[in-house]
């Protein structure tokens, strides 16, 4: 597994397991404490796992935790999703930076999205699965939206959204976000 900083999100890491495939399909490890460690993450740190099933259009995101805020190991495990984070740490040197990337089943690389950072997701498959290992347990009255079209955002969504959440549709922008951490 390699591991690669991501420019754009200081803090954010691309893992990338190396499958072995043969005529059955293939095996591969999707998580190693040892890697992990390597880049200066605890991997004792995650406390829980979850999972999210989406069909072609869907969009989820853009979304964050106050507080504290919450680290999170994003893979898609089944189908391809277009991946985004976005830097929200107002002392961080890559602050309002966008990372894209392309999840798939097929290569299962992972995201680690850094605490204070938004990250969301369009799947690009008929079906895709995204796995999530999470740094805390989840808490509803810490979460946070931003709105996924905001145009000062100005995210390239690949596809035209066929659906999303009715809390990401009446999602705040950006700016509303902001103002409401420094207020």
């Amino acid at each position: 597994m390699k591991a690669t900083e991501v420019p754009e999100i200081a803090g954010a890491y691309l893992f990338e397991p190396t499958p072995h495939a043969d005529e059955r399909g293939f095996f591969c490890r999707t998580f190693d404490a040892d890697v992990i460690r390597s880049v200066g993450l605890d991997p004792a740190a995650f406390v829980q796992d979850s999972v999210s099933r989406s069909v072609r259009g869907v969009l989820r995101g853009l979304h964050l935790r106050s507080g504290a805020g919450e680290a999170k190991l994003v893979r898609c495990s089944y189908g391809r999703i277009f991946d985004v984070v976005v830097d929200l740490r107002a002392d961080s040197p890559t602050y309002l930076g966008r990372a894209f990337f392309e999840l798939s089943g097929e290569t299962q690389a992972t995201v680690y999205v850094p605490a204070g950072c938004a990250h969301g997701f369009q799947s690009l498959t008929e079906t895709s699965d995204v796995s999530y290992r999470i740094d805390r347990p989840h808490d509803p009255a810490e979460d946070v939206t931003i709105a996924f079209d905001d145009p000062e955002l100005a995210l390239p969504w690949p596809l035209p959204v066929t659906s999303t959440s009715a809390r990401d549709r009446k999602a705040p922008s950006l700016a509303e976000v902001l103002e409401r951490r420094e207020g």
